[in-house]
C-alpha cells in the first residue's frame, strides 16, 4: 500500500492531523496495519497511544496502554516548579505516580543539579518510566522505586520538592472523554468524589518534605477548595494556586505549616 491510499484510509478514519502523525512516524506500509490503525481511531484510541510516543515539555516521551499520556495541562505543572525560586544548589525531587516520567524527566532536564526519586504502584507503569529515563540520558539522575504514595514509607531523606499528578477523575464523571477510556483506569480515577489520592498525600508527605520544602500538585476542575481545605488541616500552608492556559485552576503549591510537627 502506498502512502496516499495509507494517508486516505487513516484520514477518513481519524482527521487530517492524526493521518499526517501516524505516516510520519511509522515506516510501515501493510494493508493490515493501515486498517487495524484505522479501525483503533474510529473507537477513540489517541494517537500516541497507537505511535506509542508523545512529546511534552520539549521532550519525546514513549507511552503504551500501561500509562497516561502526557497531557498539556500537566507543563503548567512543570512550569511551576521550574519558575519557583531554588533555595538549595542540588534539589531532591520526589515524583509520587510517575507515568511515563514525563514531570520528574523534564523538571531534572531543567533545573540544574537537580535528582530525584520516582514512584508509582505499577510496575508496568515504571517500566515505561525507566525507558524514559534511560532515553532521556538521566538514568544517573533519577531513581525508580515500587512504591504507592497512600503507605508512610521512609525514603531515609526528605525531598526539597515533591509533585503529583495523581488520580482525581470521580468515578463516573461524564466529563471524561473517550481518548481517556484507553488510559489505566488506577491512573485516572480515585475514591471519594475524586479527592482520595490527595488525603492520602496530605497525610503521608509531611513525612518526606523538608521543613522549607514544597509540594506541587496537579488538580482538576473545580477541585481546589475542596483540596486546600484537606491540605490546610493536615497541617499544610497554600503558598499558591496557578491556572493553565485555559485559565482553569490547575495546580496547587503547599509548603509544611511551622506551627504543625512532622
Amino acid at each position: 500500500m502506498n502512502r496516499n491510499q495509507a494517508f486516505t484510509i487513516l484520514q477518513q478514519a481519524g482527521g487530517t492531523r492524526a493521518a499526517r502523525v501516524i505516516i510520519e512516524n511509522t515506516n510501515k506500509n501493510s494493508w493490515f496495519f493501515f486498517h487495524w490503525t484505522a479501525y483503533r481511531l474510529r473507537r477513540g484510541v489517541p494517537v500516541a497511544k497507537i505511535i506509542h510516543q508523545k512529546w511534552f515539555y520539549g521532550l519525546k516521551f514513549y507511552t503504551n496502554r500501561h500509562t497516561l499520556d502526557p497531557r498539556p495541562d500537566t507543563e503548567t505543572l512543570v512550569s511551576s516548579v521550574i519558575n519557583d525560586p531554588i533555595k538549595t544548589q542540588s534539589p531532591r525531587i520526589l515524583d509520587l505516580g510517575t507515568g511515563t516520567g514525563c514531570i520528574i524527566c523534564s523538571l531534572v532536564k531543567n533545573i540544574p543539579n537537580s535528582s530525584g526519586v520516582a514512584i508509582d504502584k505499577s510496575r508496568q507503569a515504571l517500566r515505561v518510566a525507566r525507558r524514559n529515563i534511560h532515553n532521556l540520558g538521566l538514568a544517573g539522575r533519577i531513581k525508580t522505586k515500587h512504591k504507592r504514595f497512600d503507605r508512610p514509607y521512609n525514603y531515609n531523606e526528605r525531598f526539597d520538592i515533591i509533585v503529583s499528578n495523581p488520580p482525581y477523575i470521580a468515578h463516573n464523571d461524564p466529563r471524561v472523554d473517550i481518548g481517556a477510556t484507553h488510559d489505566p483506569k488506577m491512573a485516572l480515577y480515585a475514591a471519594n468524589n475524586g479527592l482520595a489520592a490527595y488525603q492520602a498525600i496530605a497525610k503521608n508527605a509531611k513525612k518526606w518534605i523538608k521543613n522549607d520544602g514544597k509540594l506541587f500538585l496537579e488538580i482538576g476542575i473545580d477541585q481546589g477548595t475542596d483540596i486546600k481545605t484537606i491540605f490546610i488541616s493536615n497541617g499544610w500552608d497554600l503558598v499558591r494556586s496557578e491556572t493553565d492556559l485555559g485559565g482553569i485552576e490547575r495546580v496547587l503549591v503547599f509548603t509544611p505549616s511551622h506551627q504543625s510537627v512532622n
